[in-house]
């Protein structure tokens, strides 16, 4: 079977049973979450001008939406391990409205950080619920369905940063983020009409089930002793105990590989804008075009990268989408001219496809009832690590050493690949 007629089976099977519309709309509005994220790399030239800011501080500024983003997502995981997803899911959207709204009107640069870190703690309540509730939706077929919603989240990293600089261009860069935030607010409410309420109010009464009008549950009380002791003593218990399944020899290897991806993916993506600008001297609109082409790419890569891990295992989807980028990046430095950066910046992009592999394995590894808190405590470890990113590529950019910062990136890359490939056997690779 081939890559096309794989893809269409996996759609059919995506959109059955009535499941599709909440595919469809989980997947959107993280388009939208994403997309709005990799707009601020492609703005801050602009707000540099506007607060006066150095290319360190300003990359500061994308490292505290990284580290907010992350430290909340343990949080995030224990809400979706307690409450409907959905409900999550939507706060977080709502929230990061409001955020948006705040930044664009902060009046000094001490606002403006402020503003940004609650958008990162609004952008964490998504990303754990969202990956749980696939997986109560499709538990055989978590690597498609969470593959499709990370390309879709690509969708919106292609269009929306070349839509912002277009605006901000047109009227001012306060217009060119702003214009998402209604955006979000009507994924909110698209998240109430089309997902089931798939959390433990939902599931303690009764199993979730699927119609011909699509999955669905009752609700139903979460059982607790009346004095919230189900509360504080408990989340302590499972989150230890969480930390104590990372001793798994294959699952504490996925994390240290999850770590050094995002690392290396946020110190790219944060500053490949303001790289293309002053070292390889594109214009704003060729350099958000081609931004976005690098997201565009991760629309193809990650549902096959999802479709793979669900079909030949983790080892050899993984190994597939970084052997590419450690190329890409080692020769990135050596590169110069439009037609050579675009396929360039191909290689590099199908490291989008990891996440599907790496979330899909880290999800599977976890029981159902910890598989929140699980997926919470793996993120934000990795992610809050992996926010020192842009702010060390910012000051190695700043002393004119974006060049060697590439070709570190490319040594972590390979080594990545290394450690995928000495990882203990799991059950899905030795099928």
């Amino acid at each position: 079977m081939d890559v096309r007629e794989t893809l269409t089976t996996e759609a059919r099977a995506l959109w059955a049973d009535g499941r599709g519309p909440s595919l469809a709309v989980v997947a959107s509005t993280w388009g939208l979450f994403v997309g709005a994220r990799m707009i601020l790399p492609v703005l801050l030239p602009d707000l540099q001008d506007a607060y006066g800011l150095s290319l360190s501080v300003a990359s500061l500024l994308v490292s505290v939406l990284w580290l907010f983003a992350a430290v909340g997502q343990l949080p995030g995981g224990l809400l979706a391990d307690r409450y409907s997803e959905r409900a999550v899911m939507a706060t977080g959207a709502t929230i990061v409205a409001v955020a948006l709204g705040l930044v664009v009107t902060a009046p000094t640069p001490i606002v403006l950080f402020a503003a940004v870190a609650v958008w990162g703690l609004g952008h964490s309540m998504y990303p754990i619920a969202r990956i749980t509730v696939l997986s109560k939706l499709y538990p055989d077929r978590l690597g498609s369905a969470l593959g499709v919603t990370m390309a879709t989240g690509d969708v919106g990293q292609t269009i929306l940063p070349p839509i912002a600089v277009a605006v901000a261009a047109a009227v001012a860069w306060q217009a060119g983020l702003g214009f998402v935030a209604p955006l979000l607010l009507v994924g909110a409410l698209a998240l109430f009409v089309a997902v089931p309420a798939t959390g433990p109010e939902a599931m303690d009464g009764q199993s979730t089930a699927t119609d011909d009008d699509g999955p669905h549950s009752t609700d139903a009380p979460a059982a607790t002793d009346g004095t919230g002791a189900d509360s504080d003593e408990g989340v302590l218990r499972e989150t230890l105990a969480v930390f104590g399944e990372l001793r798994d020899p294959s699952l504490g290897f996925m994390t240290v590989i999850l770590f050094l991806y995002i690392f290396i993916w946020q110190s790219v993506t944060a500053l490949y804008p303001t790289y293309l600008e002053t070292v390889k001297g594109l214009s704003p609109a060729t350099t958000s075009l081609l931004f976005g082409f690098f997201f565009a790419v991760g629309v193809v890569v990650k549902p096959v990268a999802g479709a793979a891990y669900d079909r030949i295992g983790m080892r050899g989807a993984l190994v597939a989408v970084l052997a590419p980028p450690a190329v890409g990046l080692a020769i990135l430095p050596f590169v110069s001219g439009l037609w050579l950066l675009v396929p360039t910046t191909a290689l590099i992009s199908t490291m989008l496809g990891s996440g599907a592999v790496t979330q899909s394995f880290i999800a599977d590894a976890f029981t159902e009832e910890r598989k929140g808190t699980g997926l919470g405590v793996v993120r934000t470890t990795t992610a809050t690590l992996g926010a020192a990113g842009p702010v060390v590529f910012g000051v190695l950019g700043d002393n004119g050493y974006f060049d060697e910062g590439y070709l570190l990136l490319a040594a972590i890359m390979a080594a990545v690949v290394g450690l995928t490939l000495v990882m203990p056997e799991t059950d899905t690779d030795a099928n």
